[in-house]
């Protein structure tokens, strides 16, 4: 799977990098599994970065239609369960 990145003018170079990073752990769930903290701690920064609510759900759904994937789902799974390890 392969995403054109949607940034903001507005982010530092390290606020893209820690954008993308959430990104691909999202896309990693679908691949494989990741590490449920990672998620979550990635979910925190990506929330400093994206305060708004409808700034973050834009950012999904630009991000999820072009891949097929839901990063909301993700989230989600990643909040509910209480295993080390997050497969979609």
């Amino acid at each position: 799977m392969e995403s054109k990145w949607q940034i903001s003018l507005d982010w530092s170079t390290e606020e893209v990098v820690c954008v993308i990073e959430f990104f691909e752990v999202v896309e990693k769930a679908y691949k494989g599994g990741v590490d449920r903290e990672k998620v979550l701690a990635l979910y925190r920064r990506f929330k400093e970065i994206v305060p708004s609510k409808s700034e973050e759900k834009q950012l999904f759904k630009q991000y999820d239609e072009e891949l097929g994937i839901s990063s909301y789902k993700v989230i989600k799974k990643a909040r509910e369960e209480t295993s080390t390890k997050i497969k979609m």
